[in-house]
């Protein structure tokens, strides 16, 4: 069992329980999936790039990536519908909490001048979207064999039914939120 589940079944749930006011213990906030996207405009005209990006990407959640499509045709950025523009991996049980406890430990302090997530990336329902501008900051990536960094989205969907009780959850399981001036 990972580490982290290990860390929120023995803390987290009877702290949530304790400041949120809940009695049943299937009612605590969880995270119930992480869904790690990565865009690549140009892999409609290289494929060689999109092929690339899914070897990366399947390097640092530990999962094979799914070959995202457009679901329009937009002429200025020279897509067509169809043509691949992205991969993604939607991460459950145990290879979620170990890709969360090495993003949460591992790369995001290794972020140039990292100060904490900003707190705003709540979508109002409990969900949490971080955006990562470079691929290099996991330890699983050779930089010698990266031809372009590409940025990722990793949305982190919880149970919970509001951004608060999200966001202590989250806390509690070491996300380095930004320190909000008082």
């Amino acid at each position: 069992m990972s580490r982290l589940r290990e860390h929120y079944r023995q803390s987290v749930i009877s702290q949530l329980q304790k400041e949120l006011g809940i009695k049943n213990i299937m009612a605590v906030p969880r995270m119930t999936k992480v869904v790690v996207n990565m865009g690549v405009g140009e892999g409609a005209a290289n494929i060689k790039v999109l092929e690339a990006a899914m070897e990366e990407l399947a390097r640092i959640t530990g999962q094979k990536p799914g070959m995202r499509r457009a679901k329009k045709s937009i002429a200025s950025f020279k897509i067509r519908e169809g043509n691949p523009v992205g991969t993604s991996v939607t991460l459950r049980g145990n290879r979620m909490y170990e890709f969360v406890d090495r993003l949460f430990n591992i790369a995001l302090p290794r972020v140039r001048d990292f100060r904490g997530v900003p707190v705003r990336s709540f979508d109002g329902r409990g969900n949490f979207t971080l955006g990562l501008k470079d691929q290099l900051i996991f330890p699983e990536i050779d930089y010698s064999h990266v031809e372009s960094t590409r940025g990722m989205n990793v949305t982190f969907c919880t149970s919970a039914r509001n951004d608060q009780g999200a966001r202590r959850l989250l806390e509690l399981l070491g996300m380095p939120f930004r320190r909000q001036p008082e």
